[in-house]
């Protein structure tokens, strides 16, 4: 189904385009016949999944391959407990998915929209020192190239592409089916804590050591840390939900509804922004319960917001945080939305912001009706000071010379686009800024 004239937008509003044509493959046949078309008519190409990159990464100015019908579960090995996914399966689709399996995914983020191409194209990730990325859960993966052909990555197939596959980027072709290895359905217990600041930045490391999953947020102009340790335990474990009604209030009125009047009057008298944080850190995140992992994992965010996340070696957060910290102060902005940081363990895809080392993750935010750009900018030269490597579907202003040198793997990964994509098919203004032409 192709679409003439329309604007497509990301969910950030921060991005938008409009592509010379809009399709919807349902299979992989079609997006074959879309990919070898457009090569026939020296058309770009690029697959879109939620839109919920922050970058322009999916900006398709071309073709825009809209990934919405190209759902579900392909197959499912029981004995290796590994599931193959179509690639616009949207990641809150999955649980429901696995659940006749008695399986989970190993890690999730803390938003469940994106398509599961999405999320390991752009390194998503979750928080637990244990744990990767999401994108370390793959296994396998399909994937249309620039000629239309299929090209099978798995252990029995070209395994020495996986790690770059893995975190892909769009640029490598287009996914059409993601392998994923599970693990047996789990249930987590979480407990949710306001607590001084400071303590907390003394002990964080530790603490997300001896955590399966530790982090917080901390609203500026306030000298609170909202944390939050989710703790592993079988998939019979007793549960202890929150109460219907609680869950609604916490995160429906209190963190949705009431926060957007929050961030919409700070835009218009930013004096107040301090006195709603403090009354934010009193107000949330002090709360016990159990329950299936994918509903403490996630939650719910209606208010629309802006966000550039930079991964540092784990042994740097503390410095880069406190910076940061101080940064506010000094400038005496008013900043509505929290920070939040997060942590993940090492892993050997090459260009995901955790290869190779221990990583901790500090997100920064502005709602999305309010420039970004002094806050962010600022922030980023804090966090290229401490090692810092951005997400690849967060704003940044990073180019391919400055990220040649964060990623080990950098020219290799650029050397496998220009034997897969030698004519750029998939390439966009952002690619091209990333990796180079």
């Amino acid at each position: 189904m192709t679409r003439m004239g329309g604007v497509w937008q990301n969910w950030g509003r921060s991005a938008k385009v409009r592509p010379r044509s809009v399709e919807r493959p349902a299979s992989t046949a079609a997006v074959r016949r879309s990919v070898q078309a457009a090569g026939r008519h020296g058309l770009d190409v690029k697959a879109v999944g939620a839109g919920h990159s922050f970058t322009g990464i999916a900006v398709a100015p071309g073709v825009l391959l809209d990934l919405g019908d190209l759902t579900g579960l392909v197959s499912v090995d029981r004995e290796r407990a590994r599931v193959t996914l179509r690639a616009g399966t949207r990641l809150h689709q999955i649980p429901r998915l696995l659940r006749p399996y008695g399986l989970a995914m190993q890690n999730l983020g803390d938003i469940d929209r994106q398509t599961i191409s999405g999320a390991i194209s752009t390194g998503t990730h979750g928080t637990g020192s244990r744990f990767g990325g999401i994108s370390t859960q793959v296994v396998g993966a399909l994937l249309v190239t620039a000629d239309g052909e299929l090209l099978t990555v798995s252990e029995a197939e070209n395994p020495e592409l996986l790690p770059a596959v893995a975190v892909g980027l769009g640029a490598l072709g287009v996914l059409v089916e993601v392998t994923v290895q599970c693990v047996p359905a789990f249930v987590l217990h979480a407990v949710e804590h306001p607590e001084p600041l400071d303590d907390v930045l003394a002990a964080m490391t530790e603490r997300a050591e001896a955590s399966d999953h530790f982090e917080f947020y901390w609203f500026p102009h306030t000298d609170v840390a909202l944390t939050k340790t989710n703790t592993r335990l079988p998939g019979d474990a007793p549960r202890h939900p929150l109460p219907r009604v609680g869950r609604w209030v916490d995160e429906e009125l209190l963190a949705n509804g009431l926060y957007r009047v929050v961030c919409g009057t700070g835009m218009a008298i930013p004096a107040l922004v301090p006195r709603y944080s403090r009354l934010a850190a009193r107000l949330t995140g002090n709360r016990e319960y159990t329950d299936v992992s994918n509903r403490v994992f996630t939650q719910n965010r209606r208010v629309r917001f802006r966000e550039m996340e930079y991964a540092v070696p784990a042994e740097n957060v503390e410095p880069a945080f406190r910076a940061l910290v101080r940064l506010i102060d000094e400038r005496r902005w008013r900043i509505s939305f929290p920070v939040e940081v997060r942590f993940t363990g090492a892993d050997d895809l090459w260009m995901s912001t955790a290869s190779g080392r221990a990583s901790g993750y500090i997100a920064v935010h502005r709602y999305w009706r309010e420039d970004p750009a002094e806050y962010f900018e600022a922030v980023e030269q804090i966090m290229l000071g401490y090692g810092g490597r951005p997400h690849w579907g967060k704003m940044h202003t990073l180019d391919a010379a400055a990220l040649r040198e964060r990623y080990p793997r950098f020219d290799d990964f650029v050397a496998l686009r220009d034997r897969l994509d030698p004519e750029r098919m998939f390439a966009n203004t952002y690619l091209e800024r990333v990796l180079g032409r």
